[in-house]
């Protein structure tokens, strides 16, 4: 795995982050719908490879590609090779929990976060 002070990511962190700064910048993970998407098919199909994903999502190798490897750095999703692909699963039940979590929390407040225009606006 790469150096972290090597990468340059877009969520940035104070010089001395807190736990409130890093457990924000483990959830934003979640803040795509496309890697909820990839986490939900990897629960439901258990291993697979790039291109099963592709072929079940309808988007770009490239644009799976790049949300897997977002998923696996941050410890979401753990990979093997299996020449010539390399599989994915999901690196820690505990992920699927927090899924099912939100979606037992969406259930009771769906209307309200359709609407909330805060989120967007980083004023949330």
């Amino acid at each position: 795995m790469p150096d972290a002070a090597a990468v340059v990511a877009p969520f940035t962190l104070p010089d001395d982050p807190t736990e409130p700064d890093l457990l924000a910048k483990y959830f934003k993970v979640l803040s795509d719908p496309t890697r909820v998407q990839i986490l939900s098919l990897l629960q439901e199909l258990g291993e697979v490879s790039v291109s099963d994903l592709v072929r079940e999502l309808g988007v770009s190798q490239p644009k799976v590609s790049n949300h897997l490897a977002c998923l696996r750095w941050c410890g979401f999703v753990h990979t093997r090779r299996e020449h010539p692909s390399v599989l994915y699963r999901v690196a820690d039940h505990r992920v699927l929990e927090v899924l099912a979590l939100g979606r037992a929390l969406l259930t009771d407040n769906a209307a309200h976060v359709e609407v909330c225009g805060r989120v967007e606006a980083k004023g949330c």
